[in-house]
């Protein structure tokens, strides 16, 4: 799929490419989303950025298999990135971070609202996860503010940078943002999903 741009009230999401490495790089450096995001090696290296916007993103987009965005504001300043990887025939996972100085403000919430709307009437997502480790509190805050049900707890589910550790996953369908799932949903008994 060619990359698509979204755009929020204050936000437009486009896929990055070589001209965002400065910037990818430069947010990478911050403790807190190092600690958080398993898939950052610490250091994050220069290297690692380079690779990432000149091929993990563009790649991504050509196999269908993740879709990257950065989150702009209208200055251009990146507020934070989003990826939802595809894990299985109508199932994706969203990931997000956000930029250091702009923590706080409802970006990510604001972003992973309209990514999901977007995974689930162009991609026929007819269930997006979310997972984060057990204590990454803002994470969870913003999975819950879009609307994800938090299911429960994985055992060891994540590896963090050599370390098992547990991780909270949450859910969200498509008829939680009042739109049509591509398949019928038949919830278990006694659920009120």
């Amino acid at each position: 799929m060619e990359p698509v741009t979204l755009t929020t009230d204050r936000l437009l999401l486009r896929t990055v490419d070589p001209k965002d490495t400065d910037a990818v790089y430069a947010a990478a450096q911050d403790p807190d989303t190092q600690r958080w995001i398993s898939q950052f090696p610490s250091p994050y290296l220069r290297e690692h950025a380079e690779s990432f916007t000149g091929q993990a993103a563009p790649d991504g987009w050509a196999h269908d298999s993740m879709y990257t965005f950065g989150l702009f504001l209208p200055e251009g300043q990146l507020a934070g990135m989003l990826g939802i990887t595809m894990r299985a025939l109508g199932v994706g996972e969203i990931g997000f971070w956000a930029t250091k100085e702009h923590r706080g403000h409802g970006y990510v919430t604001e972003a992973a609202l309209a990514a999901a709307r977007w995974a689930f009437t162009a991609l026929a997502v007819d269930r997006l996860e979310w997972r984060a480790e057990v204590g990454n509190r803002p994470s969870r805050a913003v999975a819950e503010r879009v609307g994800f049900t938090v299911e429960g707890t994985l055992r060891s589910a994540v590896n963090n940078k050599g370390v098992r550790r547990d991780c909270w996953v949450g859910s969200l369908l498509p008829s939680d943002l009042g739109l049509p799932s591509t398949a019928p949903y038949l919830p278990a008994p006694g659920h009120l999903g």
